[in-house]
Order: structure tokens, then sequence, then C-alpha cells
């Protein structure tokens, strides 16, 4: 390749360079590395080629510049160490790169401010769609991506606020559920072990405070609601703490499955029998649940068909596609194992 096919200025291999090693127009380089289909086969293998071999790599600002958008879609989780994001963020980036879309990961550690700083920073790159955990977000936030026009799709949460799009399920129902579900084995002191505290664990525990106050059963003094991250470790703590503070419980509805399955082995470690002594529910169905010790009974939440059918409806709205359904609930499901 001659020198003469590089910009001086900077050395980078241009559209223009693929183009011509390619025998084809710039935009014709353009469509076939957008993957459309009305390129022909035969010239997007020429394209391919000639790009491989000169190095090409697309300039993202450019592209975003040139068509108003980018071809990258901005998603906003909570934690990367939860699986229970890793799980949608497969599902998302599954869904998405076929379709030509790369994902901006932005992680918002539960804070709302952190959030708003991600925001500001992902728009300034004219990002094609946006995914975002939940609806608890500053009201700055709320008005950046009204005003951004970028099409929006809420995980993990539904509503029915016109004009909003959004996938997930009732945190609150589940909540209900499982709290329900120890009631019908017979159990009346329930305590609620919760930590970190986010949105969607403060709407599980609301499920569990209206079933327990429809059963006449409710008590405050059985919450435990620490703000510490949610761990194995600290699960194994709290189990300890409630059996310390409060010896007359005969169940726990751990907030997040990490805490029961911490709660779990302590019990094994101080001899106390589970379901017999006290019986012992979680949330998520993570990982490793179904083998604990007694195998823990939690709530599965289907966290890839979420980010698969929030990356599909994400994918319509980039295409100015009509949406049948605003607001999806995909449900959970009760998972009755040994522990209750």
């Amino acid at each position: 390749m001659s020198s003469s096919r590089r910009p001086r200025a900077t050395g980078r291999v241009t559209l223009g360079d693929v183009a011509a090693a390619a025998g084809v127009s710039p935009i014709t380089v353009s469509r076939a590395l957008r993957g459309e289909r009305s390129v022909a086969a035969e010239l997007v293998a020429r394209v391919q080629s000639a790009a491989q071999q000169l190095g090409y790599v697309p300039d993202p600002a450019a592209r975003a510049l040139a068509s108003a958008r980018s071809s990258h879609v901005a998603v906003l989780i909570p934690l990367l160490t939860n699986t229970l994001f890793v799980d949608l963020l497969e599902a998302v980036h599954r869904t998405l790169l076929p379709a030509g879309f790369q994902t901006l990961i932005g992680v918002t550690h539960y804070d709302p401010q952190e959030e708003e700083q991600l925001l500001r920073s992902y728009m300034a790159h004219r990002p094609a769609g946006l995914l975002v955990t939940g609806f608890d977000r500053t009201e700055a936030s709320r008005q950046l991506i009204a005003a951004s026009g970028v099409p929006c799709v809420h995980v993990m949460e539904t509503t029915q606020a016109p004009g909003v799009h959004s996938v997930g399920f009732s945190q609150t129902d589940a909540g209900h559920a499982i709290t329900a579900h120890l009631l019908a084995r017979g159990r009346k002191r329930i305590a609620f072990v919760a930590a970190q505290l986010d949105p969607r664990v403060m709407q599980r525990a609301e499920g569990y405070r209206r079933c327990l106050r429809e059963a006449g059963l409710y008590d405050p003094k059985l919450e435990l609601l620490n703000p510490e991250r949610s761990s194995m470790a600290l699960g194994g703590q709290l189990f300890e703490e409630v059996l310390k503070t409060r010896p007359d419980v005969d169940a726990m509805f751990f907030c997040n499955d990490d805490l029961a399955q911490g709660g779990l082995l302590a019990a094994l470690r101080m001899g106390v029998k589970v379901p017999e002594r006290v019986a012992v529910a979680g949330f998520n169905d993570l990982a490793g649940s179904d083998q604990m010790l007694p195998p823990l009974t939690t709530v599965h939440t289907p966290r890839t068909e979420i980010g698969e059918e929030a990356a599909r409806m994400l994918l319509a709205l980039m295409r100015r596609e009509p949406v049948a359904q605003a607001s999806i609930d995909v449900g959970y499901q009760l998972m009755q194992r040994q522990s209750t």
C-alpha cells in the first residue's frame, strides 16, 4: 500500500483508502461494513478483505457526525460484580451485535449522581440507543434523557407511564409471593434480611410487608436492613445476628441469593437445622442456589429474557419501527426447594 493512501496528519487508514483498495465507492464501503442487506455478498467480501489487509478501524465519532447518531448503545447498570446484571448484559450484547450495534457499559454503583455523570458523558457521543436500570434517577437525568431524543428502554422494572418503554417484572409482587410461600409452609415469625437497600430491594420489602399485614402478622422489628454491599459473608453475619437478637424467628427471607447462601453456610457451621429450626428463602435464583445444602428456595428472575426483550424493543425504536407493547412484564418464578 502506498503512503499516499494515508492522511499525512494522522497516518490513519480512511474509508476512502478501503474504497480504493476494493475498487468500490466510499458509500458502498460504509454500507458493506454496516451489514446492510442491499450490498451484494461479493462486494461485502471484497470490502471486508480490503479493510482487514489495510487494518482499517471505523471512526465512531465521524460516523456519528455524519449520521447524527452512532452505532453504539449505552447500557447503564448498577454493578458488574452482580451475576444478575452480567446475565442481562450478555443477552443484550447477543441481541444487538448481529444488528450492527456495540454496547457501551456504564456502572452507576447504585448512585443517581454517578449515573447522571455517565449520562452526560455518553450523550456527548450521540449513542443510537440507551438502556437504563429501573426508574430511580435524578430529575436532571430524566430531563437529559427526554431532551436527547435518544430511544430509551428501562429494565428490571415496569411502568404504565405514557411514552416510557420498559421490560421487567413487579419486584413488589415477587416479594409478596415468596413471603406467602413461607406463610403457607406454616411460618409465622418471618424476618426480612436485606443489604444494599437499592430501590428494587425496598420494593421486595414492600411486598413482604403487604403480605404479612394481610395475614395480621407484620412486625417491623423482624426487619434487618443493612446498607452494606450484598455478599455471602455478610449473609452469614446477618443470619447469626437474626438468631441472636430475634430468637423466635422461624423463617428468613433474604433479599438476594448471595445473602441467603451465606446464611445457609452459617447454619451448617452453627449446627442450625434448615428448614426444621428456621426456613431460609432467597431472591434471584443465582448460580449455585440449587446446589446448596439444603437447596435454596428462591425467586427466579428472568434477566436473560429481560435483556433480550429490552434489546429487541430498543432495536425497533432505533429503527423507528412500531412497538406493539411499551411495557413488557416477563414475570418471575417461585423455585420451591428444600430450604423451606
